[in-house]
């Protein structure tokens, strides 16, 4: 409302040159400029906010090796977890699931997107044809190999449960690879921090369980894909390892999961207020690059200036097409560096412009930012206000 506000007095003109002008501008600039810092610049008090999800639940019984039920398990692990971390007044646990009930995989990721959380963790059982043992954690990401697909195919088949599913996840087929390569861009914002968690909690399991080290990997999870915040899923271990299984459906081993997962959140949460993190990453480079370039003019149109709304920026050279974009169209890249920038939409106004920036938001690309452009050649929006 405030900045709102200053918006108004700036187009004033007729009203510019009195006293009063100058006074309601210059406090409701300053109150404009507290109040974005204030937002931007939380209490220190403020609650380190933690998403806690059961795999499966309900209709979906996860795998079922040896005869367990990995959605029992998972629930099992996750309400010990929650009940550690609410032992710390800095730390705030919200759950998907707290019973046996089915949650829809997108709405997993609404409950952590509107509890605006810090971390997202989904805690699972893994399955295999061998006697495959130890715990893994992954991370949103092309899969490197079969395996990895496997493993995210066998998570991503819950939404088959689920009605409306393809509407709900803009026509994705777990059962194609290619498929998944449209998920892994918002995420990418998040990587090097989801990596950071998924890092902490992997060395947890190898110090303090002396479980076998199946290191951090990249795999296309749906659940993860929506969450707009570090995430991670965790296979515990295999249940169709008759050793690993039994331990997995154990009280003993239950209790000793959860307490090294909360040791290695904790060490996450120190890590993040003693040291900045995932420097050069791709979330930063977009936070980095609004910063000097966006500006909140009241309105600019300029035959020679073409505005786009920058949605992403990644390693991954992807084709323009809307299913890869949230359904986004029309959509355009430029390679700088390492990086394919992606653009969505074109204005020849800053207004334009905003609705089409609102619009990316509200499908889920909450960082995006308007860029102009003249001559096909990026401009700063400043040099068009000066001009």
């Amino acid at each position: 409302m405030l900045v709102k506000l200053f918006k108004y007095l700036l187009v004033m003109k007729p009203f510019k040159q009195t006293p009063l002008y100058k006074t309601l501008l210059g406090f409701s600039l300053f109150l404009a400029i507290y109040t974005v810092n204030a937002q931007s610049n939380p209490k220190p008090d403020k609650p380190f906010v933690v998403v806690l999800d059961a795999g499966h639940g309900g209709k979906d019984s996860g795998n079922r090796g040896n005869g367990y039920y990995e959605k029992k398990i998972a629930l099992n692990i996750i309400l010990q977890i929650g009940e550690i971390l609410n032992k710390r007044s800095d730390v705030k646990v919200i759950y998907t699931r707290k019973t046996d009930v089915f949650v829809d995989l997108i709405e997993r990721a609404r409950i952590a997107n509107r509890a605006d959380a810090d971390l997202f963790i989904s805690v699972h059982c893994d399955a295999h044809t061998s006697q495959a043992y130890g715990a893994g954690t992954f991370v949103l990401g092309l899969h490197a190999n079969q395996r990895n697909f496997e493993v995210a195919k066998k998570e991503n088949s819950v939404i088959f449960y689920e009605k409306n599913y393809e509407e709900n996840y803009d026509g994705f087929d777990p059962n194609d690879p290619e498929s998944v390569i449209g998920l892994t861009l918002m995420q990418e914002t998040y990587l090097n921090q989801s990596i950071t968690a998924a890092d902490a909690i992997q060395k947890s399991f190898v110090a303090n369980l002396k479980r076998k080290d199946r290191t951090v990997k990249q795999a296309g999870f749906v659940v993860l894909k929506y969450t707009y915040m570090p995430s991670v899923l965790v296979e515990t271990g295999f249940l169709t390892n008759r050793k690993e299984g039994a331990y997995l459906n154990s009280s003993k081993g239950q209790s000793e999961m959860s307490v090294a997962i909360s040791k290695a959140i904790i060490n996450y949460k120190n890590s993040l207020s003693s040291s900045v993190i995932t420097s050069g990453s791709i979330g930063e480079a977009i936070v980095s690059e609004t910063s000097e370039t966006s500006e909140d003019p009241v309105d600019l149109k300029s035959t020679d200036v073409e505005f786009k709304i920058q949605i992403a920026a990644s390693s991954k050279n992807l084709e323009t097409k809307s299913y890869n974009f949230k359904g986004l169209d029309p959509i355009t890249k430029e390679k700088e560096g390492t990086l394919y920038r992606y653009y969505y939409g074109s204005a020849d106004s800053y207004n334009k412009a905003d609705k089409l920036k609102k619009k990316a938001i509200r499908k889920g690309y909450k960082h995006a930012f308007i860029v102009a452009f003249k001559q096909n050649k990026k401009i700063k929006l400043s040099s068009i206000i000066k001009r």
